[in-house]
């Protein structure tokens, strides 16, 4: 009612008395202009009467008024500024997908030709005697190049993130990859969705395991874990990590605690993998090999990667504590089953009979910025049939003759600093695995199986050991453009066997070098 006598007042008191000696004709145009004018001062009157109806609504309900020029912050990143520092995105509805990856050009020297690309197999490095030992191998390559999504987006008061990431290092059945053409094949690293609601989160897909350790919380982002800087695509000796399907829940009890159960792909695993070192399985139980026991070389070839029975996923508990950006805490433990069935058909040997065992493992570790731009990094391990998780350096489990299964005891340990100098990023680590021996006789005392016995092949690895130190400069960056990054890494590797032959060395040792350079898309999604 107020506003209707406001309007109408306005209009009455500026329309101004017609002059009478005016000819109708200029009366009518007079007349048309007027009312042009005072449509204009009407439209005026309403939003200013909007304005403040909407100023006494947040008065009576207790918001503080802003002036009406701020903008909201959005909370959906696909509302931001697009000409802010928000990275380069395609909007679909009410989410938003970026890309991420980076394109790689790496170099590699090693003065012995270890054969494994441009990641370091660290349990097979030639011994000085060997052939391989007296020639060096150098190597290009575009295969650690990464390409993918995120899909960021909320729903009924959830947000959830999509991550799918490629990289080219798969294992592709043609030779000529080096003779006539570079068609190397795409490998899927990561493709997960992660839902948050309040205090909970629930992930679901191929992710990162929550073995591995955390820069901040127990994220499964890339840019949250700690896998080292390195060039290195097999990263750092001593590192517990694998990339594998599963499914966890978090639960959020404050900003700083952070607690978190998983349920991952499980794997009954006695070595072979990434120059891992093997068991030596009794004679009459060789059948084992990729029927029940994971032997990784058969794996893959006669089988598949799923052929190995299981008993129940490996399940990982986890605490992270963050009081801080400057320190982060964490503490992790791991519970696995082992089963297998004796095919022999001699009562003696355990004929027809199961043998099922339990392992696990526990990893503490933190990471602190003890000055500005200086962090301290530690990540320690330690297991009883856990070995698969040292980037499958260690077996998991030995094979008794009369079929039972012994667990073997592994560990690893990271520790080094990470410093940031103005464009410069400055590392160095050391880290170690140690994988103790398990042995036993075979039957009728007819010779020596399990690991790290007397007369063992030389891969049975009992220490390996390595020091890293590289850098990471940014040569040029713009958050919605991508960056453009020179790396360089050097790499010292050690590796010591429980059996040593006579007039053999007591250790092999390699000298790695690597240069990258780097264009990275503009994929970090800004807080929200």
């Amino acid at each position: 009612m107020i506003r209707t006598n406001v309007i109408a007042v306005a209009i009455l008191a500026a329309v101004p008395a017609m002059t009478q000696d005016m000819p109708p004709a200029q009366q009518i145009q007079q007349l048309r202009q007027n009312i042009a004018a005072q449509l204009e001062q009407i439209e005026k009157i309403k939003a200013s009467l909007k304005a403040q109806q909407e100023q006494l609504e947040r008065a009576t309900t207790g918001v503080a008024a802003r002036p009406l020029a701020m903008p909201e912050t959005p909370r959906n990143p696909c509302e931001a500024d697009t000409e802010g520092p928000t990275p380069a995105y395609l909007r679909i509805g009410s989410t938003c997908v970026v890309p991420v990856g980076f394109m790689d050009l790496t170099a590699v020297w090693r003065d012995k030709n270890a054969g494994s690309s441009i990641g370091s197999n660290f349990g097979s490095i030639p011994f000085g005697n060997t052939t391989n030992a007296k020639n060096s191998e150098f190597r290009f390559s575009p295969q650690n190049s990464r390409i993918g999504f995120r899909v960021d987006g909320d729903w009924k008061g959830a947000h959830f993130i999509g991550y799918n990431e490629f990289d080219f290092l798969g294992t592709g059945g043609a030779t000529n990859y080096t003779v006539t053409n570079g068609a190397f094949v795409p490998r899927l690293r990561l493709f997960w969705v992660d839902v948050r609601k309040g205090d909970l989160e629930f992930l679901a897909g191929q992710s990162w395991s929550m073995l591995t350790p955390n820069r901040k919380g127990i994220s499964a982002l890339p840019g949250d874990l700690f896998f080292s800087q390195v060039i290195d695509v097999n990263y750092m000796a001593g590192l517990t990590w694998t990339r594998q399907p599963g499914m966890r829940v978090l639960y959020h009890p404050s900003n700083k605690l952070t607690l978190g159960l998983s349920f991952e792909n499980p794997d009954q695993y006695i070595g072979g993998s990434a120059g891992g070192s093997g068991i030596t399985l009794p004679k009459d139980l060789t059948a084992l090999n990729s029927s029940q026991l994971d032997n990784a070389p058969n794996i893959g070839t006669a089988n598949t990667v799923l052929a190995v029975p299981t008993v129940h996923p490996d399940i990982i508990a986890k605490v992270a504590y963050d009081p801080s950006s400057r320190l982060h805490l964490e503490l992790a433990g791991l519970e696995r089953t082992f089963k297998i069935w004796n095919p022999n058909s001699a009562p003696a040997l355990g004929a027809g009979k199961y043998s099922t065992i339990a392992g696990g493992g526990v990893q503490l570790g933190f990471n602190a910025e003890v000055v500005k731009n200086f962090r301290l990094i530690s990540t320690n391990y330690w297991s009883d049939g856990g070995g698969r998780y040292l980037f499958g350096q260690a077996p998991d489990v030995i094979v008794r003759s009369d079929g039972s299964l012994s667990a073997v005891h592994a560990g690893g340990t990271v520790d080094g600093f990470e410093a940031t100098v103005k464009n410069w990023l400055l590392y160095a680590y050391v880290g170690g695995i140690y994988i103790n021996r398990d042995t036993a006789l075979d039957a009728n005392g007819t010779g020596k199986i399990g690991y790290g016995y007397g007369g063992a092949p030389s891969s049975q690895n009992r220490a390996i050991q390595e020091f890293t130190v590289g850098f990471n400069q940014t040569i040029w960056k713009n958050p919605r453009y991508g960056a453009i990054n020179a790396m360089g890494q050097y790499e010292y590797l050690t590796r010591s066997p429980w059996a040593v032959a006579m007039g053999s060395p007591s250790n092999a040792h390699d000298n790695t070098i690597y240069f990258n350079l780097r264009y990275a898309l503009p994929g970090n999604m800004p807080s929200f």
